[in-house]
């Protein structure tokens, strides 16, 4: 069966401004290497997974964007657009859709296009495992991943019974929210949870099912402008319809209820790049345990984020701070609050001269 990839990339990035914006988002940048995040998410899946075969689900208003950024990798048509945000379930289900229109049955390999891997070769290869076990068995498969400490920013998946399978395969028994220290620390010593990766694998027909079961509403109302996907009425009927979807991630529409779902373990080296402090997780740090980009000088500066695209940045005596520069704005916080920096944000957003910053 032929496999396809799916990167949902319609986010903004707020908690990484100033650099990521309404018209740069967090997809758009070049936070790990010289690639931007969209088209690392695509390279890390070849040769598994060719750039013909890889699709991008994102907001209206970033799709010339991300088109533009990965030409040359996909095609034009792999772009698909929504036309108002309406969380991830949405957006699976219309992508699901149109593959299944385009294609017949296929696997779909439904990425974040945020993540940091340290070994590809080995991610592919949990590709590959995950989407011959979904085609034998029906099954959605997540992967989980190995946790290396007891993280509070992640949600966890309960492992169950280990299924019969040429590689190590799991039910899940339990899908849990973002834990407090001590809870995740009791998951961690059991060594029966992931952490949840947001990566999910199944065939087109088995997605479609779930949806029509645990979310019927949303189902009807998108089967009913199914003639008009790949014609030149797509755009009118989902402009029409979509609005009226229910905003509701994947995880609560259909994870947390669905019966057929298996988790693979993932150890590959995997990290969320959500906030300015998960840089210093993927990126080189000096010999006082700075990640930089750009200029800097500094005297007694110890686990910094330190980055400049305009200035060069000089520190004394700092400790675990997040410093981004980008020539209209300036970020200073500590590195425990980088997730504050959405609230930021949002302040700005209030404030119609400052309106332009985002």
């Amino acid at each position: 069966m032929k496999t396809v990839g799916l990167i949902m990339a319609g986010g903004s990035g707020t908690r990484f401004w100033p650099l990521s914006r309404k018209a740069y988002p967090k997809q758009a940048l070049k936070l790990i290497d010289d690639r931007e995040m969209i088209n690392l998410t695509i390279d890390r899946c070849a040769p598994f997974i060719e750039g013909e075969d890889m699709y991008i689900v994102t907001n209206k208003e970033q799709s010339d964007l991300l088109r533009d950024l990965t030409k040359g990798r996909l095609p034009e048509g792999n772009i698909i657009a929504e036309p108002c945000a309406r969380n991830t379930a949405p957006c699976i289900l219309y992508s699901a859709m149109k593959l299944y229109k385009k294609y017949g049955d296929v696997s779909m390999c439904v990425l974040s296009a945020d993540h940091a891997i340290g070994d590809e070769k080995a991610f592919r290869q949990v590709l590959k495992n995950g989407a011959r076990y979904a085609e034998e068995n029906d099954e959605i498969v997540t992967i989980g991943i190995v946790p290396t400490y007891p993280s509070t920013g992640y949600g966890y998946i309960k492992k169950g019974e280990e299924v019969s399978f040429e590689t190590t395969i799991y039910n899940v028994e339990e899908f849990v929210e973002k834990p407090d220290e001590e809870t995740a620390k009791n998951y961690i010593s059991t060594g029966d949870y992931f952490w949840n990766s947001g990566m999910f694998i199944f065939k087109a027909s088995t997605i479609l099912e779930s949806f029509k079961k645990n979310l019927p509403d949303m189902y009807s109302k998108m089967a009913a402008i199914e003639d008009a996907l790949n014609t030149d009425r797509e755009e009118a009927e989902v402009e029409r319809v979509y609005p009226k979807l229910d905003s509701i991630s994947v995880d609560y529409g259909i994870m947390e209820k669905e019966e057929k779902i298996s988790v693979i373990p993932g150890t590959f080296g995997w990290s969320d790049i959500g906030t300015w402090d998960s840089i210093a997780d993927v990126q080189p740090k000096d010999r006082d345990g700075n990640v930089v980009k750009g200029e800097h000088v500094g005297i007694d500066t110890k686990g910094c984020v330190i980055y400049s695209t305009d200035q060069v940045i000089t520190t004394i005596g700092l400790e675990d701070i997040v410093i981004v520069s980008t020539g209209d704005s300036l970020l200073v916080c500590r590195k425990d609050r980088a997730q504050d920096v959405k609230k930021i944000v949002d302040i700005l957003g209030e404030k119609k001269d400052l309106e332009k910053l985002l």
